[in-house]
Parts: structure tokens; sequence; C-alpha cells
């Protein structure tokens, strides 16, 4: 009946849940480790600079690559560029030299096999002069690449050998003009220009021409032993003996 007897009005004891003894040591104990611990204590800073870098002096501007650096790798690509062209150039160049010597040796073949021989070409001569070709000549063909520069130099001093028979042909006759006792020499050098033009194109040229066409030894001493004799005859000739037919 004792718990009858409490006044039901009565103010209630004011019991305070924090006060018991397990939960003031957990806080307690808790306000004292985060008391001591500073985020911001210089212990725990010692490793990091103290100076504050300020947001505005960092550059919001976006990286860009140097302007020589740019340069370069660009030259550098046209170079490699203009290199492959030129490559490509020369390329195209040797395969059409190719495809034109194959066409021509092609065609030759072709002519040879329809007319058995080669179709003489020199001298050239119209095609309705009575008078046929008497000689094949053919640099490109016969010649070899390295012996077809000096044998064309030797065609070309046959031919001003031809023109300066011809020159003395014009200059005894002038001569013989002022002076009629000087028709010998006009006749010797009508005879000179008719008959040193196809001896020498035959007893000297043409050899020289085989000689670098074939390789032959025989060749080139039938031409060396000619043309010493005619430079000769020249040397002597232009000492001015009379009666000799040159001026």
């Amino acid at each position: 009946m004792s718990a009858y007897d409490s006044n039901p009005f009565a103010d209630p004891v004011d019991v305070n849940p924090f006060q018991d003894a397990s939960v003031t040591q957990a806080t307690s104990g808790g306000n004292e480790n985060v008391g001591e611990f500073n985020p911001f204590s210089a212990p725990d800073m010692g490793h990091h600079s103290g100076t504050t870098i300020p947001i505005s002096a960092v550059s919001s501007q976006p990286a860009i690559l140097q302007t020589s650096v740019e340069h370069s790798a660009k030259a550098t690509a046209t170079a490699a560029q203009a290199d492959l062209l030129k490559q490509q150039e020369e390329l195209e160049r040797k395969a059409a030299e190719l495809d034109r010597k194959e066409q021509e040796l092609k065609n030759r073949t072709a002519g040879r096999a329809n007319n058995g021989t080669k179709e003489n070409n020199w001298p050239p001569l119209p095609s309705f002069s009575p008078v046929k070709p008497c000689f094949y000549q053919d640099f490109e063909e016969e010649i070899p690449e390295d012996y077809r520069r000096i044998c064309k130099r030797m065609y070309y001093l046959w031919m001003f050998h031809c023109a300066t028979l011809f020159l003395n042909v014009l200059a005894c006759l002038a001569y013989f003009t002022v002076d009629s006792q000087n028709g010998v020499d006009f006749g010797l050098s009508i005879l000179w220009f008719i008959l040193f033009t196809p001896v020498s194109f035959v007893c000297w040229y043409r050899p020289v021409y085989k000689a670098f066409r074939s390789d032959s030894s025989f060749s080139f001493f039938f031409f060396f032993f000619v043309f010493f004799f005619q430079t000769a005859v020249y040397i002597i000739q232009t000492v001015g003996i009379p009666r000799w037919g040159n001026r």
C-alpha cells in the first residue's frame, strides 16, 4: 500500500540521465582528446610551407606550346615531305626513262625482225634521193654511255674537218679570181675536199666509232695510225708550201 501513498500530483523527481557515472566518464575523456587535437598546429604542419599562394597568382590561361617548338616541328615535317616528293619525282623520271628505252628496244627488235638487218641511216639523205644511206649510226643504241660523249666529239671533229676543207676551196677560189696563175691550188683544193671528206670518215671516224661500240683494240690502233698520218699532212700544209692546194 505504500505505492498508493505517494502523491501522484506531486512534482516528479528531476532525474538527469547524463549524470550516470559511465556516461560522465566517456564524455569527459572524449572532450579531453578533442581539446588536445589541433589540425592546424605546427607539429602537424611542419612539412608544409608557411607561404600561402593566392588564387589570383595562379595563371588561369591554358598551356600553350612554345612558338620555336611549333616552327621546328613544322619545318621538319615540311622538309620530310619535300624529300619524299623529290624521291617520288626521281623514281617516276627513272621509270619513264626505262619505259622509253624498253619501247625503243622493242621497236628496234621489231624492225630487225621485219628487215633482217639494220637499216642504214647515214648520211641522212632525203627519201627522193637516188643515193641511199651507206652506214648505220646511232649513239644512243650502239655506243655505251661511258664513251658516248667522246664519240660524239670525234664526230663533231670530223664535221669541223670537212668544213675546213670547204672553206679552203672558197679561199683558193678567191685567190684564183685575183691571179689566174693559182689555178693549180684551186684544183687541188677541190680534190682535197672531194677526197679527204669521205676518206677521213671511212679511215679514222668509222674505226673509232667501231672501237667505242665493240671495244676493239684493232679499231683503236687503225684509228690512231690514220689520224696521226692525216694530222702530219695538215701540219705540213699549214706551213704554206706553194702549189699544195691550200690557203
